[in-house]
């Protein structure tokens, strides 16, 4: 059967009783209908004094075509300690409109390690996107208007640093002119549109504590400059007040369910490239108060995902992870030693071996954080005993356990081996979490670290403008902040045809932006793209209801 067909049928369990499993009070669930719900977040606030469960962190190798299954493996994991007899929550992000619509259809999970109901998360969920879209608009506007009534604090119109955005992927909104039309409709300018993940609003919503926090952090958005480059913020703007307003029912986190009827949250996404990629810190502080296991990921592969989760969440939300898990798969380890996509089903464990060279270096940076670490094989019908075998040898050989998964076919039954691993691993290897650099390492060491100890590279680079820009925010009071590197997720280094484990590359900084708000400096090195376009043939061509009044092509 196909996703959407497991999902339908699947039999949910009402939201209440959810809740029960995890002690969550009927005053304290705000059911969106029979299967999902946000909780209160005064009831959040009474969970302070609890002790905290155990955080795992599913994160993988470099992602390729082939893809690895983060999410299937994350839902699989939780599925798995739930059946072991351990009381486990899995804390995820929100799918994006854009991506549904666009390239890769839903982000639910798959096979039988899914959340549901999953056509819901994949569209308007509670409404929480939407929010955040317009928080953000309601800021731009208020930009523009304030342009328009005088300009009070003599911002430049040549120097806004704020886009709109809307959450479709619309390419002809990368670039455009507004304010056109004559003086009514104020000041022309040159503007654009970023996709609603990569907002800065979005990026605060997943880092903030509470509310209070996220007005705080909004205030402190940078919105432009003036013509003597004195920033200007929303503050300055009397936006955050109103903003919060939109946010307000948004930040409390939402409880769903997983195929097996344990909860899961689902809660903020923000883009793991321009943005830390991680669900909210509200979703998985109150996981971990009501849990004994919190199971969670980050985006992308561990040289972006994992590195932004423990340097960058982490370090702001006071967390300690206690494990990690890296999911690799035999067709991705093939690519990575060279096989084409056509390929990937003809047994090549030559091409594993040399693959592995990438899954051995997220091992060895993973445990550079002082974290136990444990391999998940997300096993496909395709591969091999040998090939297996191989994956396992390097495994061994850095001094960590591969362990076969098979929870897109068995559900949580295909991931009890990894569950018991992760109780054992927890229960035996005590955890030394230390972020990669300390927060006052000056910022271009901070780049260096990670470029040299993540990435594999020599060194970094930037041009005189750039490195005036680095040494501006340093001397501007920044130079405290965590780096959010922007880069391609397909290679340690900037060349995303650069498979394998590159070595002895530079690492280019093409220009440095600030999020005040959220706490970080994106450096970003290579070409990324904020708002993409729908490819050739978008995901939203197969999209429809059919006679029965059923979404079909959504998955």
């Amino acid at each position: 059967m196909s996703d959407i067909e497991i999902a339908r049928a699947a039999t949910a369990q009402p939201i209440q009783e959810i809740a029960d499993k995890v002690g969550i009070p009927a005053d304290a669930v705000r059911q969106y209908g029979q299967t999902k719900a946000k909780i209160d977040p005064d009831f959040i606030e009474s969970l302070s004094d609890r002790p905290d469960g155990k955080l795992i962190l599913v994160t993988a190798i470099t992602p390729t075509p082939a893809g690895e299954g983060k999410t299937t493996t994350s839902v699989g994991l939780n599925d798995g300690l739930n059946r072991i007899g351990k009381q486990s929550v899995v804390c995820l992000r929100e799918p994006s409109l854009g991506p549904c619509f666009g390239m890769k259809g839903g982000a639910a999970g798959g096979g039988y390690a899914q959340v549901i109901p999953m056509e819901d998360i994949n569209l308007h969920f509670t409404g929480d996107f939407h929010a955040i879209g317009s928080a953000h608009n309601l800021l731009s506007a208020m930009i523009d208007n304030h342009i328009y009534w005088g300009n009070e604090t003599a911002l430049d119109a040549r120097r806004i640093a704020w886009k709109r955005v809307v959450d479709m992927n619309d390419r002809a909104l990368r670039s455009i002119a507004n304010s056109l039309g004559g003086p009514g409709n104020g000041f022309p300018r040159e503007d654009g549109f970023d996709i609603t993940v990569a907002s800065e609003v979005m990026a605060i919503f997943c880092l903030s504590d509470n509310l209070k926090d996220l007005q705080q952090r909004l205030n402190r958005i940078i919105v432009g400059y003036t013509r003597d480059r004195k920033p200007i913020t929303a503050e300055q703007m009397n936006a955050p007040g109103a903003m919060a307003v939109l946010l307000n029912d948004a930040i409390a986190p939402n409880l769903v369910q997983t195929l097996e009827n344990n909860p899961a949250f689902i809660h903020g996404g923000p883009f793991a490239n321009i943005a830390h990629g991680c669900n909210s810190v509200i979703a998985t502080k109150t996981a971990l108060k009501l849990s004994d296991y919190v199971v969670t990921e980050a985006g992308f592969g561990a040289d972006l995902g994992a590195e932004k989760f423990f340097d960058i969440k982490c370090r702001s939300a006071g967390l300690e992870p206690d494990a990690a898990v890296i999911v690799a798969t035999i067709r991705a380890l093939k690519m990575h030693g060279g096989v084409e996509l056509g390929n990937l089903g003809e047994e090549n464990v030559e091409a594993v071996a040399a693959g592995c060279s990438n899954l051995a270096r997220h091992i060895r940076n993973v445990k550079s954080f002082g974290v136990p670490v444990v391999v998940a094989i997300n096993r496909f019908s395709a591969d091999t005993d040998a090939e297996v075998a191989r994956v396992r040898e390097v495994a061994e050989a850095s001094g960590v356990t591969a362990i076969d998964c098979t929870h897109w076919a068995n559900g949580g039954a295909g991931t009890e081996a990894l569950a018991q691993h992760v109780v054992e691993m927890t229960d035996t290897q005590k955890s030394q979490f230390t972020p990669l650099y300390d927060s006052d390492m000056p910022l271009w060491d901070k780049m260096r670290t990670i470029a040299t100890q993540i990435y594999g590279a020599d060194d970094i680079i930037a041009d005189k403008k750039v490195r005036d820009q680095i040494d501006q925010f340093q001397e501007s009071g920044f130079g405290n902040l965590p780096i959010c590197v922007a880069k391609t997720q397909y290679s340690f280094s900037t060349d995303p045809n650069l498979k394998g484990a590159p070595s002895g590359h530079v690492v280019p900084i093409r220009e440095v932006r600030l999020s005040a708000g959220a706490g970080f400096l994106v450096f970003v090195c290579g070409e990324i793209m904020t708002m993409p376009g729908l490819p050739r043939v978008p995901a939203a061509d197969k999209i429809h209801i059919d006679d029965d009044g059923l979404i079909q092509g959504l998955f």
